[in-house]
């Protein structure tokens, strides 16, 4: 009796563990949902989607300070009290923005994300001087993708008028801008995990200097390509750089599903894109404007 009661909880167990990852992949992926909801709303608002973050005066940023997407889109997200804690007349880092991010937004996390090392501290990254917080950041698991890195992917296709998605550095696109169809075009993207590093679903010992937590305004990313193993990004697909994600989680696209990633779109729809998905075919999806024809029907 007691191995037959054996047997059957395992065989039971694996259905559950899969039922309860379907749940979590819901959860995201209406997170993201409720993202691209926020950031069509904040379009209608300033006629603009918002910079992937800000380095100057812009939509959303008038004292010209360091800011994230995120702190932008709070009150779209029924988070207007958040906002009201954060100060935009300084950066980022600065007065009491540390301690307001701090407090957790649940539309920034993905629940199939395993609790990571607490942020209580961060390296300088110039203009940004070395940062002790008062409590532990919050983090966020989606991320901005900026566009694609040219020299990594490929050098004759992509430049410097092509390269960028829909929110960039200091970015004021417009739906008219989105040439390539805002279907067709990634605004955010799974980056989870981050500040720990990830290989492949194995923590490793270093850290990342981005995606601190939600209030960071400098962890946005541009698409290198990593090899099988996570090890390299940005080699080129002829030396072996031709996975698009789930290989490396540090400025990369990675989530904690099995199979894939959720992307959202700038038409606001999300999409599960299948790990298989060639390097070449998420490089056109993460730019606006360079031309290329993508048909994710036969992916």
């Amino acid at each position: 009796m007691i191995a037959c009661i054996g047997l059957l909880v395992g065989m039971l167990l694996p259905a559950v563990q899969r039922s309860r990852e379907a749940a979590r992949r819901t959860h995201c992926q209406n997170n993201l949902r409720q993202v691209g909801l926020a950031l069509l709303h904040f379009h209608d608002n300033h006629g603009s989607f918002p910079a992937s973050g800000w380095t100057k005066v812009g939509p959303g940023n008038p004292y010209g300070k360091y800011v994230g997407w995120r702190a932008l889109i709070l009150p779209l997200l029924e988070q207007a009290n958040l906002q009201d804690a954060y100060d935009f007349e300084l950066h980022w880092w600065e007065g009491t923005n540390p301690a307001t991010g701090t407090i957790a937004v649940s539309t920034f996390r993905c629940p199939s994300v395993p609790a990571g090392p607490a942020v209580l501290a961060a390296v300088p990254k110039p203009p940004r001087p070395a940062l002790t917080f008062p409590a532990p950041l919050a983090p966020t698991d989606y991320e901005a993708v900026m566009g694609v890195q040219p020299a990594s992917i490929d050098p004759v296709r992509y430049g410097t008028s092509n390269r960028f998605a829909v929110m960039h550095r200091n970015s004021q696109v417009r739906m008219g801008d989105i040439r390539d169809g805002t279907s067709n075009t990634i605004m955010v993207i799974e980056c989870a995990g981050r500040p720990q590093t990830y290989r492949m679903g194995r923590p490793m010992a270093q850290a990342n200097d981005q995606g601190l937590g939600w209030v960071d305004s400098e962890g946005p990313f541009s698409l290198d390509g990593s090899n099988a193993d996570g090890s390299l990004e940005g080699c080129t697909p002829a030396h072996g750089c031709q996975y698009a994600m789930n290989r490396r989680n540090d400025n990369e696209p990675y989530s904690f599903h099995t199979g894939g990633i959720h992307a959202l779109f700038a038409d606001g729809h999300v999409q599960f894109l299948a790990e298989q998905l060639d390097l070449l075919t998420m490089a056109a999806l993460c730019t606006r404007a360079a031309g290329e024809v993508v048909d994710l029907s036969r992916t």
